[in-house]
């Protein structure tokens, strides 16, 4: 019976280790650390993190079923180049999902629900103005499948969770050293304050207009 218990914390343990690397890596991916186009080994990768390079490969297939890496035959991962173009059609998808998305939830939504949302957007605001990219992103994707998980159609919010991961939100470190980031990051209290006011019409353009801003500043930092 005890050998079974200990399997058991042994998995979990070896699981958690691939997400963390796997959370370090994208962090790392949206810093510009791991650079597109590069590629990179497990193993000098695990000697990084001073591990070994089993739950980095691991987290490293994970990153690949998300578009970010693409596994180079017998070399390692190269991180995927994301085109303007590829941009351009992840916030199309995004915005044909999310802003009819809105106006449904801003119907059908008890206002607890909401304001349950209030905190996870002040933290997007807080993370912004702290410099914490990746605390910001984390927030943010919080804020935004929470809001759409109430809609109760569990297979859009994997969709534009997969399209959030692709895209990468592009271009966030320059975003934040230009002094923009707050700026989007405020849209959110915005959002979900015309949703409270049961402003259907002013949500789906406030959401049409947090989307536009994201590709745009996006668009700035493309060469």
């Amino acid at each position: 019976m005890g050998g079974h218990l200990k399997q058991s914390n042994l998995i979990t343990a070896q699981e958690r280790l691939r997400d963390q690397v796997a959370h370090a890596l994208r962090a790392a991916l949206i810093s510009g650390e791991l650079q597109p186009g590069l590629v990179y080994s497990a193993p000098a990768l695990a000697a990084d993190f001073g591990i070994s390079a089993t739950p980095v490969r691991e987290a490293m297939l994970d990153l690949a079923r998300e578009g970010l890496v693409e596994p180079v035959r017998n070399k390692g991962f190269r991180v995927t180049e994301v085109s303007g173009r590829d941009l351009d059609q992840y916030t199309e998808l995004r915005a044909l999902i999310e802003v009819p998305t809105v106006g449904a939830v801003t119907r059908t939504a008890a206002r607890e629900q909401l304001e349950a949302l209030r905190p996870v957007a002040e933290e997007i605001v807080a993370s912004a103005r702290d410099h914490d990219l990746i605390g910001y992103l984390d927030a943010d994707r919080r804020f935004h499948l929470s809001l759409l998980g109430l809609h109760g159609n569990e297979r859009l919010v994997e969709t534009v969770g997969d399209l959030r991961k692709r895209s990468r939100l592009y271009g966030l470190t320059a975003l934040d050293e230009r002094g923009k980031l707050v700026a989007s990051a405020e849209e959110h209290l915005e959002l979900l304050d015309l949703m409270l006011a049961g402003d259907a019409a002013g949500a789906e353009a406030c959401m049409a207009r947090h989307l536009g801003h994201v590709r745009s500043l996006w668009a700035a930092d493309e060469h």
